[in-house]
């Protein structure tokens, strides 16, 4: 596996982002990877590697870079944690996802035509989002255990949800204080009535954060598992 770590520049400064890819049979097909709340770390990149071992050339970029460059989670940094993340707006965090795009068509690593997104938590949003804001690149997005779906917010990334051309998925856990089951209800409804290309898949058992291997007594090891089939799935499907 090839891996490197750059500063990609965007209108508010360098975003230090993580990038693997397989060393043979390129180029491949990008994936942009955002981070949750804890933030860009090795937990993730181990994740990125996952991905990247199937044929993708995967970025994880730290979506906080206009705050700081690397932010450690300690159990005293919540509030710090809970500031930079509300920090983000959908647009910003879109604009990090061209920025991405961009930097991968100069790099003859990454195939050009169909991107893919993925987002866990705070990020959930951003990825479809991103879905509704490059519809010709983003054709194939996911969301797990993803907050703020589908709000009362003028910018909640459901209003633009028409504008999207690709296949939609969401994982969701089945005991979620920060995903409500209404909210996702919701969600579920507003993409059936546009006739969106989506799917939304209950994890029984499972709460907030399931995916995560260091994330202590809610790391669910089976749907973790079937959240990388579905990943993987998705992916091949689409891009």
């Amino acid at each position: 596996m090839i891996e490197n770590e750059p500063d990609i520049a965007t209108s508010d400064g360098a975003m230090n982002t993580f990038i693997t890819h397989p060393e043979e049979a390129g180029p491949h097909p990008l994936i942009v990877f955002l981070m949750d709340a804890p933030g860009k770390r090795e937990e993730l990149h181990d994740m990125a590697r996952r991905l990247a071992t199937v044929g993708y050339y995967v970025m994880l970029p730290n979506l906080y870079y206009r705050r700081v460059r690397d932010f450690v989670m300690t159990p005293d940094s919540r509030a710090e944690m809970m500031g930079h993340m509300n920090s983000l707006t959908n647009a910003m965090v879109c604009g990090d996802v061209l920025a991405c795009m961009n930097y991968a068509a100069e790099d003859p690593a990454a195939r050009d035509g169909a991107v893919g997104t993925v987002g866990y938590c705070m990020s959930g949003p951003f990825a479809f989002a991103a879905a509704a804001a490059f519809p010709d690149r983003i054709r194939a997005s996911a969301s797990f255990h993803g907050v703020r779906l589908f709000t009362e917010a003028l910018d909640s990334p459901h209003r633009q949800a028409d504008r999207i051309r690709g296949e939609l998925y969401f994982g969701c856990a089945e005991t979620d204080e920060w995903a409500p089951k209404e909210m996702i209800d919701g969600l579920d409804a507003h993409l059936a009535a546009l006739g969106s290309n989506y799917r939304v898949e209950w994890y029984p058992g499972t709460e907030h954060g399931f995916v995560f291997p260091n994330r202590a007594g809610m790391y669910h090891k089976a749907s973790a598992e079937r959240h990388w089939e579905r990943l993987f799935d998705l992916f091949a499907r689409n891009l």
